[in-house]
């Protein structure tokens, strides 16, 4: 599934600056939610299909679509590659097989093939890779956007950014299982996704309270670990930037803090997030680890 977004890791999560009018921002939202509604509703089945096709079919009726009309400049494009992989890159060395779910414009698979030993990018299409520079070793695996296409065991480390909040809860729950496959024993899973407490951070942000659009499921870092520990993982932490430095957060201050952030006013809230250790979570980065035998 290619989304392409703009937060990382480290970074506090900026309200989306809106040139449209608040009629173009309706129709927007309204459309959005008729196909998530489509999304939610579906047999898992379906879904597979939807995934492939239902993002063309919002750009097709949104041509206004703000992935569409904004288009960030190179250098801005290589700061967030940049901050991307300040955290994944503690997981890479010569030896690494790296799968990146989702890799949308492959600038971040890309920019691994310099330390990896081998890079796979798994997406719905394959239309990012039809071109003549690709790095030797980079590959692509094309996926129902659930499903993980590599060898049982053949995956060191897995990467996705911006990808799980837009998945149906249960094919969430198939593709981490997926996931645990994948990896080698001691193998990791870095996963970046926007904090429920932060948002919605879809369309819905201009007119609910929750993710009601195209982001089927917002989460907290509380609810992904345990959910990645359900899924077959050995255990997963939240991880923050300080100062240049990526580390992780033990469980009871990440609890502490989505607690206070949680039981705030939603004005209280946006005013907490401005503010450090809460604005740290803005933006959740997970990393989930596969027992060693």
């Amino acid at each position: 599934m290619s989304v392409t977004a703009t937060l990382s890791p480290d970074e506090g999560l900026a309200e989306p600056v809106e040139a449209r009018s608040a009629q173009r921002l309706r129709a927007h939202y309204d459309i959005e939610r008729e196909l998530a509604d489509r999304l939610r509703e579906a047999p898992a089945s379906e879904r597979r299909r939807l995934y492939a096709t239902l993002y063309d079919e919002l750009f097709r009726r949104v041509p206004d679509h703000p992935q569409l009309t904004s288009h960030g400049t190179v250098p801005a494009r290589e700061r967030e590659v940049d901050a991307q992989m300040r955290l994944l890159g503690r997981f890479l060395t010569p030896r690494t097989t790296l799968v990146e779910i989702g890799p949308g414009d492959c600038a971040l698979s890309f920019r691994a093939c310099a330390t990896a030993r081998e890079v796979i990018g798994v997406d719905v299409s394959a239309e990012i890779t039809r071109r003549d520079d690709l790095p030797r070793n980079f590959h692509l695996r094309l996926s129902d956007g659930v499903t993980v296409p590599v060898p049982a065991g053949s995956a060191d480390v897995v990467y996705s950014h911006q990808l799980m909040e837009h998945l149906h809860p249960d094919d969430a729950a198939e593709q981490l299982r997926g996931i645990v496959a994948a990896l080698a024993p001691g193998g990791v899973y870095v996963c970046v996704t926007p904090s429920r407490l932060s948002g919605p951070h879809d369309i819905s942000r201009h007119f609910d309270p929750e993710a009601r659009g195209l982001h089927l499921k917002e989460y907290t870092a509380t609810e992904l670990t345990a959910l990645f520990v359900r899924a077959g993982f050995a255990r997963a932490r939240a991880w923050i930037t300080l100062r240049g430095r990526c580390l992780p957060v033990p469980g009871a201050g990440v609890r502490a803090v989505e607690r206070a952030l949680a039981q705030a006013s939603p004005q209280r809230r946006r005013q907490m997030l401005q503010r450090v250790p809460y604005r740290w979570f803005s933006t959740l980065a997970i990393v989930a680890e596969k027992a060693r035998p």
